[in-house]
């Protein structure tokens, strides 16, 4: 237990300390965005409970895609092919970015 409240205490750091570069604040909203439009179309053409399409938008974004819930819809197939192009590279350079920012705060101490 106490490792996990370690790893989450260098990473809600890494995150307060990132929200002071441009950079970082870019690529964050740029995430939140995503996925609050993802969460909006798979509710919104899914017919999906909010949380069902939060819930799609996050697992595939980080490429977990248990299976459980897929898109049926020709237009939303459509949809769901850009939004993992999209969404992988947005998403990539964010983890890229605050494991830097982790990684620098280790080297520092």
């Amino acid at each position: 237990m106490g490792a996990f409240i370690l790893v989450f205490v260098r990473f809600a750091k890494a995150i307060w300390g990132g929200l002071q570069e441009p950079e970082f604040r870019a690529l964050l909203s740029s995430v939140l965005g995503l996925i609050g439009i993802g969460t909006w179309f798979y509710a919104r053409f899914e017919g999906w409970h909010w949380l069902d399409a939060l819930y799609f938008t996050v697992i595939t974004l980080t490429t977990v895609g248990y299976g459980d819930l897929s898109p049926t819809k020709p237009g939303t197939k459509l949809f769901t092919i850009f939004y993992i192009i999209l969404g992988l590279g947005v998403f990539s350079a964010f983890i890229l970015l605050l494991a830097e920012r982790i990684l620098a705060s280790r080297q520092e101490k």
